[in-house]
Order: C-alpha cells, then sequence, then structure tokens
C-alpha cells in the first residue's frame, strides 16, 4: 500500500452559517457525473465520498481516520478494515441518560480518543448501507467536521464483496487535542420546527424516508423495533421516498443525476430547505447526507422523527391506512 501525501483540510467551525455547512464538494460528484467510484484520486479531498479502491490505496496515510459505525452486535470484532476504530452509535454518539446527540465534552473526548484533530481526514463506514456511519457523519459535521468526514462508498457490503482485507486487531493511535465547541443547530431540526411546516406556518420541504407501510400508517413501525409511536401515519405536508431508492444494489450511492430526478419526482429540488425524517433519526441521516453532502441541497435532519412526533399529543396526523394502536 502507499502512503497518502498530506491533505490539510480546512473544516467549519461550529456555529458557522447554515450555507457554509450545507455547501459540501458536491460539484466534484457532479463534475464527475457519477459517484465516488467515478472520482479520480486527486479528487478524493473534494468529494464527500470515497471509494474502497481509493480508501485501500491511502489506508496508511498518518493524516487519515477510518472509523466503523454498525448497528449489529459483533460485526468490528470479527474483522474490520485495517486500522479502523469501531464507535458505538447508541454510546459513543448520544447522551445515554437524556434522549440527545453526544454534548461538546462527551463528543470532544471520543475525538481525542481516536485521534482526531480539525485537520484528519475521517472516513466513517458500516453495515446496512452506511445507516449509522452517516448518523455519525450528521454529529460530526455538527462539531464543525464537514467538508474532512467522508462516507466509503458502499460501506462493509462493498468492501467485503470485493475481498479487500480484514483485521481484528484495534488500532492504537496517540490522543489529540480535539477542542471543544457548542454544537451547531443549522443541521438539526427540531419538533416544533417540524410541527410549524405541518401548520403551514413555515414553507418547507418534509421528506420522510420510511417504508411506504410506515408512511401510510398500515404499521407503525419495522417488525421486532422496540421504539414505538402511538399513532400511526406521518407529518402532514411530507413526501414519501424510502432511504433505500438512493443505494445501488452493491452498497454505493446512484450517480448525482439520479439523485437529482429521484428527489425532483417527489417535489424537492433544493429550492426549499429540507427536513430528513424517519424513526429515531437513523435511516433519514442517511437521506441527509445524499441531500446536504452529495447533491448540496439546503438540509436538516429531525433525530426525533416518529417515535417524537407519533407520541405528541395534539399534533395533526395523515393515517392513511386507518391504523389504530391497540395497547398491547
Amino acid at each position: 500500500m502507499t502512503t497518502m501525501r498530506k491533505i490539510l483540510f480546512r473544516s467549519s467551525l461550529a456555529g458557522a452559517a447554515l450555507a457554509a455547512l450545507l455547501l459540501p464538494a458536491a460539484p466534484a460528484l457532479a463534475n464527475a457525473g457519477a459517484t465516488s467510484a467515478a472520482v479520480p484520486l486527486r479528487d478524493a479531498e473534494k468529494s464527500p465520498l470515497v471509494s474502497t479502491e481509493w480508501l485501500e490505496k491511502n489506508i496508511d496515510s498518518r493524516k487519515l481516520r477510518i472509523v466503523e459505525v454498525s448497528v449489529d452486535p459483533g460485526v468490528y470484532e470479527r474483522g474490520h478494515i485495517p486500522g479502523a476504530h469501531t464507535v458505538a452509535w447508541h454510546t459513543d454518539l448520544v447522551e445515554t441518560v437524556s434522549r440527545d446527540i453526544a454534548g461538546p465534552e462527551k463528543f470532544a473526548a471520543l475525538a481525542r480518543r481516536l485521534g482526531i484533530d480539525r485537520d484528519t481526514t475521517v472516513v466513517l463506514y458500516g453495515d446496512n448501507n452506511n445507516w449509522f456511519a452517516a448518523w455519525g457523519a450528521w454529529v460530526f459535521a455538527q462539531y464543525g467536521l464537514v467538508d474532512n468526514v467522508k462516507l466509503l462508498d458502499g460501506g462493509r457490503k462493498k468492501w467485503e464483496a470485493e475481498k479487500r482485507p480484514l483485521d481484528t486487531r484495534t488500532p492504537e493511535v496517540a490522543a489529540s487535542t480535539f477542542a471543544v465547541t457548542p454544537a451547531s443547530t443549522a443541521l438539526r431540526a427540531r419538533f416544533g420546527d417540524v410541527l410549524a411546516v405541518a401548520r403551514k406556518e413555515k414553507d418547507e420541504k418534509i421528506l420522510d424516508i420510511r417504508s411506504p407501510d410506515e408512511f401510510a400508517g398500515k404499521i407503525i413501525a419495522p417488525a421486532g423495533v422496540p421504539e414505538l409511536a402511538v399513532r400511526a401515519g406521518h407529518i402532514p405536508g411530507s413526501v414519501n421516498v424510502p432511504w433505500g431508492k438512493a443505494v445501488n444494489p452493491d452498497g454505493t450511492l446512484k450517480s448525482v443525476e439520479e439523485l437529482k430526478k429521484l428527489y425532483a419526482e417527489a417535489g424537492i429540488d433544493g429550492s426549499k430547505p429540507v427536513i430528513t425524517s424517519c424513526r429515531i433519526g437513523e435511516r433519514s441521516s442517511h437521506s441527509w447526507f445524499v441531500l446536504s453532502r452529495v447533491l448540496g441541497y439546503p438540509a436538516r435532519n429531525y433525530d426525533g422523527s416518529w417515535t417524537e412526533y407519533g407520541n405528541a399529543v395534539g399534533v395533526p396526523v395523515v393515517n392513511l391506512a386507518g391504523t389504530v394502536w391497540g395497547g398491547k
């Protein structure tokens, strides 16, 4: 493997203007006309995605940190990309008592433990087509790590399918001096923001990326999941584009042209701010990444999602299927 030349990134500081946070390196992908697999190595620093080929060729760079954020237990331990650290989304990236993202002190401690500074290139990947890796990118962005944080296009699925190397060792790195900063509010939608759109007090788009059955109210949540709401349906005015429609069979994202067409058919073209929503905010963070980082659309993620909105009292709900919670 070759050593990647040192790349310095200027990441946005927390609390920067919304426009600065939401303008990703999408033009690099647009010019390439495809996903990161078509982006030359020299252009990787401008792209929100890196290919498996790029990562393997640059894996030994001292300014690179690889972080796996998977949801299935034991996946990392069975074998991971060499040099990758593991981060647990449900403990490391959130507050474990209050329902919130990791606070400034907790996030800074995590970044220091991983050896991440503001000029470090961070590549996130995981299982389930990068669901929680995208959640990680969303949390990192709120603490000012935007342009230097990438997703591995295709995630674990593509890396393993190509039979690229795996390792079982946990890497050791020197701790960084990552500074504590407040989390930006620019990339996160709150209950009040969503309710204002539902009541037509704000002219924004809500993109519900759940399955059609969840959106229509036929089911409250996918089978076997513990996080539930006592109402089924969706937020009034929202449109439904399931997150998986943005992904190719090999786990990579579709081309920029295909993605623009996909969302434009639902009335989302970047002309209005978009709020992404799902059940607990994890699948919607994947769509947030696509809209914000790949397409350059002004987007926020609503991590309260249906478990907050569907449990709220006195809010408008659209329930096409008429499903009623049975209380059992």
